[in-house]
């Protein structure tokens, strides 16, 4: 055995030994403390990766189940005015059905044609007061576009930085015409409602025509001459999407919804709705135009359940992908305590004899003296 006071390797060693085991018992005093048992990149670099792609994802999947849950409340309060315009027509085909007689005299028919006015008037303030939020639902504006490019006005002389907003839209069915004659006054048309404005010169500014529901946004280009003359615009109901995945692919992760338009304008299944109860004739011609639009909103009626429907089993199935998830991100990222704890249990104990055996290794180099003696 030799004997050396510089360099006491037993003592080197020991000491090794005991920092790792200080090392390993803060390691699973933090993991027990935590949870976790990745509680830095370090402790497993991929592991981290893809369980916080997991999180990422059971976030995002929580905020579907909220547009779900939102949607349908969009969808029932859309539901709601379709059902009090359906119980409108109910009443107007009892008004046609009693002006359609004989027995009724002209004098009475006009009475009944003038409560028939009053109920189509209604059917419009429904349709063009029910919103969700500050969203129109069931006059066509819902999700309405221009057709003009993707709403800008390159098409017409006018640089991009121009654009036609038409979310509160009247009528979709109608061609916008514009008379911009040079001056200051712009008229738009679309058949039905006219309306003429000023501009103030060149330059930007937005042309709010709303009568019509139609926003005509202009950049720094516009010259306030012709640049808008005989130029015309279409309007479409554009499908809107709810949004039920954590990706950007439109055909997996959301649901299409269109309410459609129950203005009188296009109630009857598209075509005008008139329900003239004023002549013998023409009420007995209102019976079929009123039939037409009651099917016509029963149809929406249906489509609209037939969403909320899909978006029950939609939320049903968010919420099983949530479950899912999160035990797939449990399983990376989550400590098994009784492993942590049998582990921290082995490094207070290797601590502990780590400490007695440094001791001893430190009372090595004594035994010299005796030499030395």
């Amino acid at each position: 055995m030799s004997l050396r006071i510089n360099n006491n390797i037993a003592a080197f060693n020991a000491h090794r030994n005991l920092s790792i085991s200080d090392d390993m018992l803060s390691r699973s005093l933090e993991k027990l403390s935590s949870g976790y048992k990745i509680n830095r990149a370090a402790d497993d670099a991929a592991g981290l990766a893809i369980s916080e792609g997991l999180r990422a994802n059971i976030r995002s999947y929580r905020k579907a189940i909220d547009n779900t849950n939102q949607s349908t409340s969009l969808l029932q309060v859309a539901e709601g005015a379709m059902n009090e315009i359906g119980n409108i027509l109910q009443r107007l085909k009892e008004l046609a059905t009693q002006a359609s007689s004989a027995n009724v005299s002209s004098s009475d028919r006009s009475k009944l044609d003038a409560e028939s006015t009053q109920l189509e008037a209604e059917i419009d303030r429904i349709a063009d007061s029910t919103k969700y939020g500050s969203t129109v639902l069931i006059n066509g504006a819902f999700g309405a576009a221009s057709s003009i490019g993707a709403q800008d006005l390159t098409a017409v002389g006018i640089s991009a930085g121009s654009k036609i907003n038409v979310s509160s839209v009247i009528d979709t069915s109608a061609r916008y015409t514009i008379n911009d004659a040079a001056g200051t006054a712009i008229t738009l048309t679309n058949g039905t409602v006219t309306q003429t404005i000023y501009v103030s010169g060149t330059g930007a500014q937005t042309l709010n025509f709303t009568a019509l529901g139609v926003k005509i946004e202009l950049d720094a280009n516009y010259s306030a001459s012709n640049e808008l003359d005989a130029k015309f615009f279409t309007v479409s109901t554009a499908t809107q999407k709810i949004w039920v995945g954590s990706t950007g692919t439109a055909s997996t992760d959301s649901i299409s919804v269109s309410l459609g338009d129950l203005n009188t304008a296009v109630l009857a299944n598209g075509s005008n709705f008139n329900a003239d109860l004023s002549t013998l004739g023409g009420a007995q011609s209102a019976l079929d135009n009123i039939d037409t639009a009651i099917s016509y909103v029963a149809t929406k009626r249906g489509d609209v359940g037939a969403t909320q429907s899909r978006l029950l089993f939609a939320a049903a199935s968010i919420a099983v992908t949530i479950e899912n998830t999160i035990a797939a991100e449990s399983i990376i990222r989550d400590a098994d305590m009784a492993h942590e704890m049998t582990t921290f249990t082995k490094n207070q104990v290797l601590l502990q004899a780590g400490n007695a055996m440094l001791a001893q290794a430190n009372m090595m180099p004594q035994m010299v003296l005796k030499l030395l003696g």
